[in-house]
This record gives structure tokens, sequence and C-alpha cells, in this order.
């Protein structure tokens, strides 16, 4: 990790994005939650029903969302794990120190710029 970082404050700012995207998901479960009951109430046909599709794009478009989150959540704890190891701040590519600036942005992430943008990341589906 940088020296010019604080685990402390990291640790502090993950565990911020932590809570603030398990909300999140907690909102969206909701939501979708709710989706789901309205159209259990109503015979919902989607092909043939003028709202159907809306409906269906409303609940393909929530349960995306939910899944982006719940990939956010992992990666935060991914990286609280890597500042416990005290790998934090280290690229997973090339093995060098990822700049402060990048880390501030985007506290979970995994490899430098200049790797993150050569190609696939790891980690991620293609």
């Amino acid at each position: 990790m940088s020296p010019h970082i604080s685990a402390e404050s990291v640790r502090a700012r993950l565990s911020a994005r932590r809570t603030d995207t398990r909300g999140r998901i907690e909102a969206l479960e909701r939501d979708f939650d709710a989706i789901v009951e309205a159209n259990a109430l109503v015979a919902v046909d989607d092909e043939h029903d003028p709202d159907g599709s809306s409906t269906a794009f409303e609940r393909a478009h929530v349960a995306s969302l939910l899944e982006q989150a719940r990939e956010q959540l992992l990666g935060l704890d991914q990286a609280l794990e890597r500042l416990e190891q005290g790998d934090y701040g280290q690229c997973e590519v090339c093995g060098e120190a990822i700049p402060v600036e990048r880390l501030e942005v985007r506290p979970a992430a995994r490899t430098c710029v200049r790797c993150a943008t050569a190609g696939p990341r790891p980690g991620r589906r293609r």
C-alpha cells in the first residue's frame, strides 16, 4: 500500500462504500419484490398486454442493477481482504502500486490504469 494512504482511512472509505452499497441492494431487492408482487396480483401476459413489455423491462432493469450492486459489494469485500493481507493498492497484473488518485475514485480497484486499459480485467466476466 502507498505510504501516502493510511490503512485506517482506506478501511473507513471501503466500509462507507460497503454500507452505501448494502443499502442500495436492500432498496433494489424491495423494488424487485414489489414488481414481482404487483405482477402476481394481475394475470399479466407480457406478450399481449400493452403494459407487459414495460413491466418485463422494468423487472429486468432492476435485476441488472441488483446484480451490479452485488458485484460491487463483492469487490469492496475483496478490497477489505487485500487491505488486511497487505496487498491493497498493488496492481494484480503488473505488481506496481496503483496511484492514490485512482484508489480515491475507485477504492476497490485491483489494477493500475495502464493494466486496466490494456485488456480483460481480472475477476471480470466476458
